[in-house]
């Protein structure tokens, strides 16, 4: 379960880089620059839950052990 948790991080991260060189920064509310945002946003709130879902696993790990 990390492992994928780390591969699904990955893949979010490069859609948050992918997306950021899409973003007209000039007018970055208008036309596919908003769209790019929307992703780039998405990709962080992915790697977020990721993250918690990872330290979760960790706190439950610990717990089982003792």
């Amino acid at each position: 379960m990390i492992k994928t948790t780390y591969i699904i991080s990955i893949i979010a991260l490069l859609i948050v880089v992918y997306n950021c060189t899409i973003i007209d920064w000039a007018n970055p509310f208008s036309g596919d620059s908003i769209i790019a945002l929307i992703a780039v946003m998405c990709g962080l709130c992915c790697i977020l839950v990721m993250t918690i879902l990872r330290t979760s696993k960790k706190i439950q790990k610990l717990e089982n052990k003792n």
